[in-house]
């Protein structure tokens, strides 16, 4: 709840900060009763909010911070709110260290929302003094806390000849909400990050060092899980440390920025992954032969790094400004949410598409499995048995990560546009975070070049069976100087 103080001073806008409580505190109002019968002016009214409250500090691993807006609108005769008002709101930040310190500005800006209210009684006389059921505005939101005292001001200019703030009812109070992440799963969020990148690092050191020995170029799916290697690197490396030491508030879009890519290369790479294993008679092993598939991912990522920097990046400049305070912005990040949820639906049902039709290429090929020795059926027989486990968990991974970023969507606008209440718990972001480093590590593992190499005197039937269970439990599935055997399998070159 705001503290609505007093400042009767010449150019109030400019230095002085009122603090709602302490003891250089401002001189308060009760109520705007008082303010009328003081004969004070709604421009010398400053709501004061002093974020945290009393006795306590903010901390660094809250990360950043998110404050939505909630008006008490009364209904007066008089006074009535008017359709599709608009509140222009005199908005001001400042922090500090030490409660003995001087005030330091962050930014000031001069804000338009407009007012989104109904009144469930009959406007009539006997109405007067209830509220309206207006929605939550947007706010403010910084990309880090890194002090550990906040101050907001906001003033309500009234310029009834340009129409400022004109026709948008009684307003009673004004009550932020603040949203920040929480220290112990930051914590939590840190270590595992710490711990995963030297994994998904030295594996992927190790992996590449595989390629390089061979005596063969590497083909193109080789490279793209290098490739997906690094963005899972990328997106692990965590530079978050040092958020605690530096106020770098655009720790949020260079995450967003992150994400992104990650996202792009790994819905690259499905497709990529399943049109490899496919038996079809087109031209695989290049790149260019997937631009229809790799091309509308590659521009959806811009569209949505764009989309991004007209939020967060403007943000950089101005915490307070948000696009969703005005019509166009609305319909457009709207629009956005759901054609990008329909966009990855289909997506997800074209990939099950593709998996079919490698499961079905599969199938035809375990028909031929009765007619090798012993040895050689058991070797395939493990190879398809890991394909498939392998596929299926393609699929799991994939409508997880569907899930997962539509319901983040829906999560972070819940605020703003308001009707849909998800919530998205830690253990969730923390599982599917983990889920990922884990497909990255196994595609890795299974995919390396194996340095053992299987003679063609496996089909003589001499093997026993032993060594037949020895090639079944191989995990890493690659001749030195060829394609993986699952990949060969599939694509018509295994010699049976």
């Amino acid at each position: 709840m705001s503290v609505k103080c007093i400042d009767v001073r010449k150019n109030h806008h400019k230095t002085k900060w009122l603090m709602p409580w302490g003891p250089n505190h401002c001189e308060k109002l009760k109520d705007f009763d008082e303010a009328v019968s003081r004969q004070i002016e709604a421009n010398d009214i400053v709501f004061a909010v002093h974020v945290p409250l009393p006795s306590k500090e903010m901390s660094p691993w809250f990360q950043f911070m998110l404050f939505i807006m909630q008006l008490d609108i009364a209904y007066k005769m008089d006074n009535d709110l008017k359709e599709n008002a608009e509140i222009t709101l005199d908005v001001s930040l400042a922090y500090r260290d030490d409660m003995s310190d001087d005030w330091e500005e962050i930014a000031h800006a001069i804000e338009i929302r407009k007012l989104k209210c109904t009144f469930g009684s009959p406007k009539t006389l006997e109405s007067e003094g209830r509220h309206y059921d207006c929605d939550f505005l947007p706010f403010m939101e910084i990309g880090s806390v890194a002090h550990k005292y906040y101050l907001i001001n906001i003033r309500l200019p009234v310029n009834e000849r340009k129409g400022i703030n004109v026709g948008i009812g009684e307003i009673k109070d004004i009550r932020l909400v603040g949203i920040h992440q929480n220290g112990g799963f930051t914590k939590v969020w840190f270590a595992m990050k710490t711990f995963l990148t030297p994994s998904i690092l030295i594996i992927m050191i190790w992996y590449w060092r595989r390629i390089t020995l061979m005596t063969r170029a590497p083909v193109l799916l080789e490279k793209v899980i290098f490739a997906l290697g690094i963005s899972m690197t990328f997106i692990n490396i965590p530079v978050e440390w040092f958020s605690i030491g530096f106020d770098w508030t655009w720790m949020l879009l260079f995450g967003d920025i992150r994400q992104g890519i990650f996202y792009a290369m790994l819905l690259s790479f499905w497709i990529i992954f399943c049109g490899e294993h496919m038996m079809d008679q087109n031209e695989r092993n290049r790149l260019s032969g997937y631009w229809k598939q790799v091309g509308p991912i590659a521009v959806g990522s811009f569209c949505l790094f764009i989309f991004d920097m007209c939020e967060r990046g403007v943000q950089l400049k101005n915490p307070f400004y948000s696009i969703w305070t005005t019509e166009v912005g609305t319909e457009l990040a709207m629009a956005f949410i759901i054609v990008a949820g329909i966009c990855l639906c289909l997506y997800f049902l074209f990939l099950c598409f593709m998996v079919f039709q490698v499961f079905r290429n599969i199938s035809g090929k375990q028909s031929s499995l009765p007619a090798m020795s012993k040895a050689r059926r058991l070797h395939y027989e493990g190879l398809i048995f890991r394909f498939k486990f392998l596929m299926l968990i393609t699929l799991a991974c994939a409508a997880m990560t569907v899930i997962f970023f539509i319901v983040s969507q829906v999560t972070e606008g819940h605020w703003k546009w308001g009707d849909i209440t998800i919530q998205v718990n830690s253990a969730f972001f923390t599982g599917i975070y983990g889920m990922w480093n884990l497909y990255v590590f196994a595609l890795m593992f299974l995919y390396a070049p194996s340095h053992k190499n299987y003679g063609e005197d496996q089909s003589n039937g001499d093997l026993g069976v032993n060594s037949g269970e020895e090639l079944q439990l191989t995990t890493t599935i690659t001749h030195v100087d060829g394609p993986t055997e699952v990949y060969k399998l599939a694509r018509k070159e295994a010699q049976e």
